[in-house]
């Protein structure tokens, strides 16, 4: 662990510009509108692991993604890939290849006029891995057999395969240009439960077999159970509680994370009471002042409604970094139960 994390955020934010054309809004008489989707976001990873982002649509984790490839530039903050600046790292071929992405949708992240040999070789080709076209074919169909399918099916068109299949295809265009660190932006919410388990299965074999190191981002609770070794929970642009990934489960400390736990099917019928979160998610573009959760907080009071939290370990369980007053203060009542 005393090595440096092979990819660190650092306070890293991207706004958006969501105003109207400047005519409206000088007949209207308003100002610009800015949404904050990421919103000083801080997380270390190390190498050969995974942290898992989870929260409900709209908190961030996707444009965190981008942030962490180069897609999009942070308009505050830093990303750091292996200590050096993102941007910097991402002039040197060299180490922008080491940096890749598994985009949500399989049906829309691949070119339906290019045949799967064309699609899984672009990296390769891009950046200068292979001598000749037998070279080239013969990588192509290594990478293909490893993610499960055949060399021949090179040769075919993405619409000829399902969507299963289709992600297999999109794991060997990421894995082409042998990358250290891959970010995976929900790539199995558009799968059947059979087959986002056989995808599941074959990114832990990967990872396991190559030393990858994942950002996963995902709102599928089990699914994040499987695969983490950290878990950051994020809501209205901020990580709420960032901790190892059981921990997380059995002890969850925030208040968001306890009402995520409690969305959870609970399959042993205990009779345990449930207390769902009543309100709605608060827009990006006015979030509330102080903690981004406290109108839907139980244990909010004034302080809450005031400041802001800082992400700190918390009393209890320091490997939990949490950004809760309520826990700082001692009244979300964890340690008398641990008592």
């Amino acid at each position: 662990m005393s090595e440096a994390p092979i990819f660190e955020a650092r306070d890293l934010a991207r706004y958006f510009d969501v105003s109207r054309p400047a005519l409206q809004r000088l007949i209207a008489r308003e100002g610009r509108r800015t949404l904050r989707a990421v919103n000083g976001v801080s997380f270390a990873i190390p190498r050969g692991t995974t942290l898992s982002l989870v929260g409900e649509s709209g908190c961030g984790k996707s444009t965190v993604a981008r942030l962490a490839v180069g897609l999009y530039e942070p308009s505050a903050g830093e990303a750091l890939f292996e200590g050096v600046p993102l941007e910097q790292a991402r002039r040197d071929p060299a180490q922008r290849r080491r940096m890749q992405m598994i985009f949500q949708d399989p049906y829309a992240s691949l070119n339906p006029r290019w045949r799967v040999a064309d699609i899984v070789g672009e990296p390769i080709r891009a950046f200068g891995m292979a001598n000749g076209g037998a070279a080239l074919r013969e990588k192509v169909g290594e990478l293909l057999r490893i993610v499960g399918l055949s060399a021949a099916d090179g040769s075919r068109y993405p619409h000829e395969f399902s969507g299963g299949q289709r992600q297999r295809i999109s794991i060997a265009r990421a894995l082409s240009s042998n990358p250290d660190f891959l970010v995976c932006d929900e790539p199995t919410s558009a799968l059947d439960v059979s087959v986002q388990a056989q995808i599941l299965n074959l990114m832990k074999r990967l990872q396991r077999d190559l030393g990858l190191t994942y950002l996963f981002i995902s709102h599928n609770l089990s699914v994040v159970r499987q695969v983490s070794d950290r878990v950051g929970v994020m809501y209205l642009g901020r990580i709420m509680e960032l901790a190892p990934a059981e921990t997380l489960f059995t002890t969850p400390r925030q208040p968001y994370t306890r009402a995520l736990m409690e969305a959870i099917p609970d399959l042993e019928m205990t009779g345990r009471k449930r207390q769902p979160v009543g309100g709605e998610v608060p827009s990006p573009i006015s979030p509330p002042p102080g903690c981004p959760f406290n109108p839907r907080c139980p244990l909010a009071n004034d302080r809450c409604r005031r400041e802001v939290p800082a992400l700190i370990p918390a009393r209890g369980t320091p490997e939990t970094l949490v950004a809760c007053h309520a826990v700082e203060e001692g009244r979300d009542g964890f340690l008398a139960q641990a008592a």
